[in-house]
């Protein structure tokens, strides 16, 4: 599993408040960015991901980052450091985003929500911001040094995160809080959990990490060990591990950072420049002002100056091609690399995301992956593998 250190001492290991309740499951607990974390249960990976695919799987996300900025000026100053359109982001909305550096490279991809309740007001304004488990330290420094003297920065280290994932995911969550049954893709709302499971709130967005519809829910530590009891209980939902999110993700194309896009990757060549939004972009109304925008600018206007992009590729045989490998050309030239890969159960196929020259990268291109010295053929195919199935309606 990506990040997994197995060799890493378990004493030093954090824990996240389902811990326990991951051990009473059987779970295969690994190190994954420092914390003690879920690989797999009993049925295993396979069965994991087709449950999510079929039904409704549980995740604990706990490890990830969750950080408020708050303030008059919070979407303004944030703004500063994405290249994403926060001050015209509704209240109860979510977009994907990504903190850059000054040569366009991704120090972080990110989720960034409008979560401040109706009737605050401007002085009530606040972001809540989702960052990666092996970057929130980094993160949280990074937003304190540049904004701290603009909004407040306030980590939530006593919350957990847990997502609800696959198309029977909205009918048993409903069942115990019918107010998430209105919600589309990206949509994100104040909740109040069942008496049954506690007096408190939640903060629930209709979104994940697996392709398929889902919720993730932010919820206060000493709650969520009965909240995620309770989801077990509905019909059709069972526990997943990082093992069958790892495939999913790579199923519905979506980046892992350290692996897919890291300070050596601008938005463009990971192809996510659809999150920045024509605002931000040269002639709009806020174009640029984030670190590395005359990079990032620069290559959305002229896309000779990319070199390299990401790409899907799919194996023409069942050869797993993993993380490292070399990809060849016809005339056997280096072109690029792969940076995921795997062999998943719902796309039957070796699949593989890859960074490759800007002229390899048309849908239908022959590569060939050099695997202990033997030729692979795969071909560059468009992404994601697997079809999104996000509740936009």
């Amino acid at each position: 599993m990506s990040n997994a250190n197995p060799s890493a001492d378990a004493d030093e290991l954090q824990q996240t408040p389902l811990h326990e309740l991951h051990l009473s499951l059987g779970a295969r607990m690994v190190p994954f960015a420092g914390y003690s974390m879920p690989l797999q249960y009993g049925k295993g990976i396979v069965a994991e991901h087709r449950h999510t695919r079929e039904a409704a799987s549980l995740f604990d996300v706990s490890h990830m980052g969750q950080v408020r900025v708050r303030g008059e000026q919070a979407a303004a100053a944030l703004e500063s450091l994405v290249p994403v359109d926060l001050q015209g982001l509704a209240r109860g909305r979510q977009r994907y985003g990504f903190l850059l550096d000054a040569g366009g490279g991704i120090l972080d991809d990110l989720m960034l929500t409008h979560r401040a309740r109706s009737g605050a007001g401007d002085a009530g304004s606040e972001l809540f911001v989702v960052v990666n488990a092996a970057r929130k330290q980094h993160d949280l420094d990074w937003l304190s040094g540049h904004l701290a003297s603009r909004c407040e920065i306030e980590a939530m280290p006593r919350h957990a995160l847990l997502a609800l994932q696959g198309p029977a995911a909205a009918t048993a969550l409903q069942s115990l809080m019918p107010a998430v049954g209105a919600m589309r893709f990206m949509d994100a709302v104040w909740v109040a959990l069942p008496p049954s499971v506690g007096d408190a709130e939640v903060f629930v967005s209709r979104s994940g990490y697996t392709g398929e519809d889902g919720f993730e829910i932010s919820v206060a530590a000493e709650h969520a060990a009965a909240l995620a009891g309770a989801l077990l209980k509905l019909p059709g939902v069972e526990p997943a591990g990082l093992g069958a999110r790892d495939t999913l993700r790579l199923e519905a194309g979506l980046c892992l950072y350290g692996h897919d896009m890291d300070t050596d990757t601008t938005p463009v060549q990971a192809r996510l420049q659809w999150a920045i939004q024509k605002v931000r972009r040269s002639g709009g109304a806020r174009a640029g002002g984030f670190p590395g925008a005359d990079i990032v600018l620069a290559q959305l206007d002229d896309p000779s100056r990319v070199g390299r992009v990401r790409v899907g590729l799919r194996g023409l045989q069942r050869a797993p091609v993993r993380e490292g490998a070399r990809l060849l050309d016809a005339q056997q030239r280096e072109v690029g690399s792969v940076t995921s890969g795997a062999l998943t159960p719902t796309a039957d196929a070796a699949i593989a995301m890859a960074y490759v020259e800007t002229a390899c990268a048309s849908p239908g291109t022959e590569l060939y992956a050099l695997v202990r010295d033997k030729r692979l053929p795969m071909q560059v195919v468009d992404m994601p593998f697997v079809a999104h199935r996000y509740a936009r309606g």
